[in-house]
């Protein structure tokens, strides 16, 4: 059999790669930070990372992680429900919770798994749910796993989800999801109308946190904070694997209820090892940094304005944002291929992505700024960026 299969594969593989669309992997040798040195290329400056506040390789964090192994060991080898949970697991759901003012927290191995493991135990078939149309993967996954009817609204059009509410409203409980920070836009989604509409017709509102937490708002504790929206937040999914770290981890937070539901019966939760100390332990740490002090949030919000500003004085198309991401838009997924290759020549690490990652016809270079960024960085990217969209006759 594996014979016709390995040439269906093959034959597909080809066409990718015809596309332009073939994913390459460029080895970093270094740590993730704003200067890393790729394969055997002399160093570029990395502008793709998730790294918002430059937590990745902080020595704070680094030290925390340590301390945890010398405490409490390498790895879990359980669940938590069986022999999986350390008093670190309940501390740091104890300081997701006080970030992000909610009642109870759960962690999962990645948010993947928390948005994966969200809706099949809360809602059955007499259910619905209203999915943003630029969600991310992991809800529409999520939400393929349960049997709730699903209506998909387009991106943050609050006139048609309204009208999905409407045509509704006889059935069982509703939930609205959506993204918090769009990842292959940066804009933010329309929390405080979405919210609006929610207490006006009857549902509750979730929200992946994934790439706003440490980034919008007046201290970076996300879209609650950007719209005064406490309290009236259901639930919120996150990440440990950027703002807070960059390594790996996931985490429901939300109402006690439905949390502690969660727990007897979300799938990745009770069937994956729990998180390792090292992670869990730099975790802590992470929010006991955010907690001390804005400046890294700070740093964050004003090299965004400043490369955003001499972008689009330079002539390049960019996407409206109000976070850390920067869609420098191209259209041809060829050309954004072309483009990042001759970016990396000039010491700038970037990433084109086009189809199936962002729609047909809508390729882009996605930068992501990070707090570990400084002036010097954002200007020779800038020059890097005005000099290659010259060559390429983009500006």
């Amino acid at each position: 059999m594996y014979g016709t299969f390995q040439q269906h594969l093959a034959n597909e593989l080809v066409a990718i790669h015809t596309a332009g669309l073939y994913k390459q992997e460029r080895i970093i040798r270094t740590a993730q930070q704003a200067t890393v040195r790729m394969n055997d290329q002399e160093e570029v400056l990395n502008f793709c990372a998730n790294n918002y506040l430059g937590l990745s390789s902080h020595p704070r964090l680094i030290e925390a992680a340590g301390k945890a192994m010398d405490t409490h060991g390498y790895g879990m080898s359980s669940v938590r429900f069986i022999c999986g949970t350390q008093d670190l697991h309940k501390r740091l759901e104890a300081a997701v919770s006080d970030f992000f003012q909610t009642e109870d927290t759960l962690l999962y191995a990645t948010c993947f798994d928390a948005n994966g493991g969200l809706f099949e135990p809360l809602f059955r078939k007499e259910d619905t749910i209203f999915s943003d149309a630029l969600n991310h993967a992991s809800i529409i996954d999520g939400i393929r796993l349960c049997k709730a009817r699903r209506y998909r609204y387009a991106n943050a059009d609050m006139s048609e989800l309204e009208r999905c509410l409407r045509a509704s409203m006889r059935r069982r409980y509703r939930i609205i999801a959506t993204d918090g920070v769009f990842s292959m836009d940066g804009h933010v989604a329309p929390m405080d109308r979405i919210c609006d509409l929610a207490e006006q017709y009857n549902a509750l509102v979730m929200v992946d946190e994934s790439h706003s937490a440490g980034v919008v708002g007046a201290t970076g504790h996300g879209v609650a904070e950007l719209f005064g929206l406490y309290g009236r937040i259901d639930l919120i999914t996150g990440t440990l694997g950027k703002s807070f770290g960059g390594a790996l981890g996931g985490f429901t937070t939300g109402r006690k209820e439905i949390i502690d539901m969660l727990r007897q019966r979300s799938r990745p939760y009770l069937f994956s090892n729990s998180l390792p100390p090292a992670i869990v332990g730099a975790g802590i740490e992470a929010f006991k940094m955010l907690k001390e002090s804005h400046a890294l949030h700070d740093k964050l919000t004003e090299n965004v304005s400043y490369f955003l500003d001499h972008m689009q004085t330079a002539g390049f198309e960019i996407k409206p944002t109000r976070s850390a991401i920067c869609a420098v838009m191209l259209y041809d997924a060829a050309l954004s291929q072309e483009f990042a290759r001759q970016m990396q020549q000039e010491g700038i690490y970037v990433t084109g992505f086009c189809y199936p990652v962002v729609p047909e016809g809508q390729a882009r270079i996605r930068i992501q700024l990070s707090a570990a960024h400084e002036k010097v960085h954002l200007d020779k990217a800038v020059a890097a960026f005005v000099k290659t969209g010259k060559a390429l006759k983009v500006i």
